[in-house]
């Protein structure tokens, strides 16, 4: 694959470090999208070669300015890894809406403002890739992260629709939908609501704990993932949506097949509605 620029959001840690620094090790230009002045720092301090932008992606109305800039001053950006987002666990009851309000502002406002910013560029260009980054998440469920599915499955339908806008300009869409990957997403990164109804216990409190224990411990492996995303990345016919992980094709299968199997029982009733 020839030399590309890519711009990639949340670079500083997690898939979106490790997607950058396969980038530059494969002899890619990397933007790399942070949200502070510390981040950035440390992003730099890890890989210099990096150019380095601020960018907090809920400042929705200034995301365009620094899109602009940041191909003014290290050229047009081929592919966008549409990366920041942070998991948010509580139960549904218990957890505030403001709680929810803030996952979609990141995971979900957030990604669409920065896509938006770029695709008038791709559009214009009549080339370019966007990877919006997902999850399992979008396509299945577990108690505990209601909201954090409720913003992937928003991102993922999004993506969906974003795909086939894009396509008669020769731009590509995918969403990404990695499974469990060893990076600081249950662990450091995560909201955690406090809990506070006792009739969840039985349900919830083993959820929380094993996903405590195996924080650091996930069969992914980010720098597996960031090989697999340049592999995408060169493709010429790239899939809508590309699940990582065998954990996320495990439970993904297993969702369809019970998908399928709802959709043949309750057929008759779904069919009565016709005129």
């Amino acid at each position: 694959m020839p030399e590309q620029i890519f711009f990639i959001t949340g670079a500083n840690s997690g898939l979106g470090f490790a997607i950058a620094k396969a980038a530059l090790e494969a002899g890619h230009r990397v933007i790399g999208a942070v949200r502070s002045h510390t981040a950035r720092a440390s992003l730099l301090e890890r890989l210099p070669d990096v150019r380095a932008v601020l960018c907090d992606v809920t400042a929705f109305d200034r995301v365009p300015a620094i899109v602009a800039q940041a191909e003014e001053d290290h050229g047009p950006v081929d592919v966008l890894i549409n990366n920041a987002g942070y998991g948010h666990e509580g139960v549904l009851e218990e957890s505030p809406l403001e709680e929810m309000r803030r996952q979609f502002d990141v995971n979900v406002f957030g990604a669409v403002a920065v896509a938006k910013a770029f695709l008038p560029r791709f559009r214009e260009r009549r080339r370019g890739f966007v990877v919006n980054v997902t999850s399992m998440g979008g396509l299945i469920t577990m108690p505990g992260i209601a909201y954090y599915c409720g913003s992937k499955f928003a991102l993922q339908g999004i993506s969906e629709v974003m795909r086939a806008e894009m396509a008669p300009f020769g731009v590509h869409v995918t969403a990404l939908c990695p499974g469990s990957f060893r990076t600081d997403w249950a662990g450091r990164s995560m909201v955690r609501t406090e809990r506070s109804i006792a009739d969840y216990d039985a349900l919830f409190d083993p959820i929380r704990a094993a996903r405590h224990e195996k924080d650091g411990r996930q069969l992914g492996d980010p720098a597996k993932l960031a090989s697999a995303v340049l592999a995408l990345v060169a493709s010429d016919a790239p899939p809508p949506q590309l699940l990582l992980g065998s954990d996320a094709l495990r439970l993904v299968r297993e969702r369809m097949t019970r998908l399928d199997s709802e959709i043949a029982d309750w057929e008759e009733l779904s069919r009565s509605t016709d005129g």
